[in-house]
């Protein structure tokens, strides 16, 4: 389609699921006991997807819920507050909860929902993002498990978008 802007593929489709089930292979031996997977909306959703059948594969079998929250709306740079759009469905009182998200860049987003299930409950919150940005907080503030280091560029595809576009490219991709 002309007008399309060109999308650089900086992580080929092959590469992320051999990193996935990389990542399976490391979080498998923790999510013993009662766990659910709390999956954050929308961009998270591919990634989760081929997690949990990576852990299947493996044995483990948490429940699978998720959270909508929102600080981008439609624009590239995140507006500074988190809105919880829709809630979880199950209870996580007294269950630990692996938390994936697409992207960890200031870490606002993750830091808001581990706190949120904290406070319903949960008795650990292990994060785990696909990519994080070079400038993400690192060492107690980072993310505890991450796929992929990402450059500093505005990333699509694989669950990330621009506008709501470029979600279902089964790569990982930079706008110029």
């Amino acid at each position: 389609m002309s007008g399309d802007p060109k999308i650089e593929v900086i992580v080929s489709e092959d590469q992320l699921m051999a990193r996935i089930d990389e990542l399976a292979d490391r979080l498998a031996p923790r999510l013993t006991g009662d766990w659910t997977v709390v999956s954050i909306l929308i961009g998270a959703t591919p990634f989760t997807s081929d997690l949990m059948k990576a852990l299947a594969r493996r044995g483990v079998h948490p429940m699978l819920d998720v959270i909508w929250l929102e600080s981008y709306r439609d624009a590239r740079e995140s507006s500074g507050r988190v809105v919880v759009r829709a809630d979880l469905s199950r209870q996580v009182k007294d269950r630990g909860v692996l938390l994936l998200d697409d992207v960890f860049d200031t870490g606002r987003t993750l830091d808001f929902a581990k706190h949120h299930l904290l406070a319903k409950g949960a008795k650990e919150v292990i994060t785990c993002t696909l990519t994080q940005k070079p400038w993400a907080p690192r060492g107690e503030n980072g993310v505890d498990f991450c796929a992929f280091d990402s450059p500093g560029r505005y990333l699509v595809g694989y669950g990330m978008d621009d506008a709501g576009k470029y979600r279902g490219l089964p790569y990982i991709g930079a706008l110029d």
